[in-house]
């Protein structure tokens, strides 16, 4: 940020001549020599008397070496300031999602972030799936992050994973101590499933229809939390993917049983930003926490 002649002036003055100042700034003497010299007709008048093949500085070199060293000193400081910012990686990310993955992944995955970028801040928008696309899209959110979002082509997929749809049981239930189920199984008992508005709920519903099984849930909710709740108190039985029920299966207070039907569709977990431009670097350090849960839940 600086011209070199800030350093060769005052390493010069330290040293007390050209040949040792351009030793140890490993640059030719004649640069250093030139760079005074044009200094010294810039400001009209010597910076040095040149005493017995000594340097001594002049009135005027006395108060320009002044100026050097507290220029380069404020100089090292912005350094230490920009170092301190880089190591702290300060900045803002907006994360759009859908209120399930709101409560289900977001509070472990932004507790892990805030641990490992502390200068960070991180805002989490709730939103239904068009309102997710609409944010990224108008650039309201850096990322938008749900299931099944659709196709869009000013966007780019960030990560993704796909998920197997399985039944949520209390852990009394008969189904809790089986390791997998069919979906037939899980129509003979009460079911509590996602409302039709929700992508998952398209799923399901097909998988019973290509079985020719009818279905009529007792509960249907766009809240996944009261799915869940209504599971543990043993209620029915629920129909959704490990990742939406992750915190209650830590706590024990559900059990995830894997489904076993041929041809089940999964759920296609998306995180995607615009396509153009690169990420800040704080929606960058998001994407790539995002992409690592993803990758490392349920190995």
């Amino acid at each position: 940020m600086h011209a070199r002649v800030l350093r060769y002036l005052d390493e010069v003055v330290r040293r007390g001549s050209i040949r040792r100042a351009a030793e140890h700034l490993h640059v030719a003497p004649t640069a250093i020599n030139r760079q005074i010299l044009e200094l010294e007709a810039e400001l009209g008048a010597p910076l040095f008397d040149r005493i017995q093949k000594r340097l001594h500085l002049t009135p005027l070199g006395e108060m320009v070496l002044a100026h050097v060293r507290q220029t380069l000193r404020e100089h090292e400081a912005l350094q230490a300031r920009v170092a301190e910012i880089k190591g702290a990686r300060r900045g803002m990310v907006t994360i759009a999602t859908t209120s399930g993955l709101a409560g289900a992944l977001m509070p472990s995955l932004v507790h892990d972030f805030r641990q490992h970028q502390p200068g960070i801040v991180v805002r989490v928008a709730d939103l239904p799936v068009d309102g997710i696309v609409a944010a990224v899209e108008q650039g309201d959110a850096d990322l938008g992050l749900g299931y099944d979002l659709p196709e869009v082509a000013a966007f780019r997929v960030v990560a993704s994973r796909d998920w197997s749809i399985g039944a949520v049981v209390a852990p009394g239930h008969p189904l809790a101590a089986q390791p997998s189920a069919m979906l037939a199984e899980c129509a003979g008992y009460p079911l509590i499933l996602p409302a039709p508005s929700l992508s998952i709920r398209a799923l399901v519903d097909d998988a019973f229809a290509r079985q020719s099984i009818d279905i009529m849930p007792v509960v249907e909710s766009t809240s996944v939390v009261l799915i869940q709740r209504l599971v543990a108190t043993g209620a029915g039985v629920a129909l959704l993917n490990p990742l939406d029920v992750m915190e209650e299966r830590a706590r024990g207070a559900v059990v995830f049983v894997p489904l076993r039907d041929a041809g089940l569709q999964r759920q296609a977990l998306r995180l995607v930003a615009r396509g153009r431009g690169p990420l800040t670097p704080s929606a960058a350090l998001m994407a790539d926490a995002v992409a690592a849960a993803l990758a490392g839940l349920f190995r």
